[in-house]
């Protein structure tokens, strides 16, 4: 009995749990009692892990929590989580049995109210304008008159309908409207492939490229614009060679990507007013310039038209011009006449003075001169003459081969004499003597010790080939005198019969 009162007294009687089943029971536990919950927070100590799992603590001011983020939940989340960043995590609490810790399992996470969206936003835009992307250089003039539009928005919204109901009532123009969220998960993915799918397109192509993007949305709360201000869609901005305009929200909503566009437009509305001009107005000043171009081309016709009368008061009467060249000219047709008529009467007299022979004579004239032609052919066989012809050829062939002959025997003994000549002054003998040429890089002969820089690439050439160098650096600053050359003695004639030329 007393050994009995003694173990009811130490809880001998209460059941025994492993260490693990005790953790299973507080996971089971956990987890069934806070499967759902929305806690706030910063975060404190983040981590990206290399399997792609996020790692992290929510504190506040009187605790600190563990939090972990799957992989394929993180791609999900439209957030890079970032030390000290206030957020809403959702999610449902669970233990770690193997360090005896309680965790969240997060599944959505958001920045926690407006302030910490603003200074993410004030982070980013800093980091953004240190990498250049809102200089002022790098805004580009839009087109006047842009052939084709392409419009980044939502397809079902008041926006779209209101850009193409503007451009219809100012400049009916070619539109292309690439569909996108425009606000909440995967929005600013869409939004930057759309930008980048404009760029992409052929201009050649079936679907022709933009001259203009207007990246468009309706007003709202910062949350709900907040996809124009990620970095993936300032960066795909910034990359457009199409120009672009901005047109998110009200006048008063402000995006990164406004910062990056070539213009940025109050509304969507303003965007459409600003892409295209009123066709009416533009008809209306090519009409009054028309009218004026009319006017300005009578008044010049009227001006020249009085210049030339004024030029005529000073020209005589045409008629009177004309008047002594006509009379003249009708005294030399009447001269003309007379003068032929006159040279066919004096000829006609020498004719009758000569008494002309009669044909029949001219004709015998002739006969007996061909008659005496043949007798003279006749007297001398052709094959006679061609046998002289080749004698007196063959002779003319041997005299101009001879002369041939010593002609090329004179032109070979001159170009002997230039050859030797050309040995005799060429520095090739000097190479053949001991002697070497330096040349640089260029292959250009040096010529003075001064014009070689240290360390320059230097060429030698020998009478049996080149060698490379180096130069070292000009040695001796004040070179001795040269020596005063030699008076040459006078050569001695060579062989050759040509002599000296030195």
């Amino acid at each position: 009995m007393a050994g009995s009162s003694q173990s009811d007294e130490t809880g001998g009687n209460a059941p025994i749990y492993s260490v693990g089943e005790v953790s299973q029971a507080l996971k089971r536990t956990v987890e069934d009692g806070f499967g759902w919950v929305r806690i706030r927070g910063e975060i404190s100590g983040f981590k990206r892990a290399a399997s792609g799992h996020l790692y992290f603590s929510l504190k506040d001011d009187k605790a600190l929590l563990d939090a972990v983020c799957w992989r394929g939940t993180a791609g999900r989340i439209g957030l890079e989580p970032e030390d000290g960043m206030e957020v809403i995590a959702s999610g449902g609490l669970t233990t770690f049995p193997g360090r005896s810790r309680y965790q969240i399992v997060i599944q959505q996470l958001e920045l926690a109210g407006e302030g910490a969206l603003l200074k993410l936003l004030e982070d980013r835009k800093r980091k953004l304008a240190a990498e250049g992307l809102f200089d002022a250089e790098r805004k580009r003039e839009l087109p006047y008159l842009p052939q084709v539009i392409g419009v980044v928005t939502s397809p079902g919204g008041a926006v779209i309908r209101d850009i193409l109901h503007r451009l219809g009532d100012r400049f009916p123009t070619r539109v292309l409207v690439w569909p996108v969220l425009v606000q909440g998960e995967g929005a600013a993915g869409q939004i930057a492939s759309a930008v980048r799918g404009f760029n992409a397109l052929d201009p050649e192509g079936d679907i022709p490229r933009p001259d203009l993007l207007i990246v468009a949305r309706g007003g709202g709360s910062l949350e709900d614009l907040w996809a124009f201000n990620e970095e993936a869609v300032v960066r795909a901005a910034a990359e457009s060679e199409i120009p672009l305009i901005s047109a998110i929200g009200h006048e008063t909503d402000v995006t990164l990507i406004d910062y990056v566009s070539d213009l940025r437009a109050p509304t969507p509305t303003a965007a459409a007013e600003i892409a295209v001009p009123v066709r009416a107005d533009l008809l209306e000043v090519l009409a009054d310039r028309g009218r004026r171009l009319s006017a300005a081309m009578r008044r010049e016709v009227a001006q020249q038209q009085t210049h030339l009368a004024g030029l005529t008061r000073g020209l005589p009467d045409a008629r009177s011009l004309l008047s002594s060249a006509v009379q003249m000219l009708d005294d030399r047709v009447e001269r003309l006449t007379l003068a032929w008529r006159q040279a066919l009467r004096e000829r006609l007299q020498v004719l009758d003075g000569k008494n002309p022979p009669h044909p029949r004579q001219i004709i015998g004239a002739k006969a007996e001169r061909l008659q005496e032609r043949e007798n003279r052919l006749g007297r001398q066989h052709p094959r006679a003459v061609i046998d002289d012809l080749s004698t007196a050829l063959e002779g003319h062939a041997d005299t101009l081969r001879r002369a041939w002959w010593l002609r090329f025997d004179s032109r070979k003994t001159d170009v002997k004499q230039a050859q030797r000549l050309l040995e005799s002054l060429s520095y090739k003998g000097a190479l053949a003597r001991g002697f070497a040429v330096v040349r640089d890089r260029k292959r250009k002969p040096l010529l003075a010790a001064a014009s070689v820089d240290q360390g320059a690439a230097l060429t030698l050439e020998f009478h049996d080939g080149e060698v490379t160098a180096v130069a070292a650096g000009a040695q001796g600053a004040k070179s001795a005198p040269a020596a005063k050359p030699k008076k040459a003695r006078p050569s001695e004639p060579s062989d050759d019969g040509q002599g000296s030329l030195l």
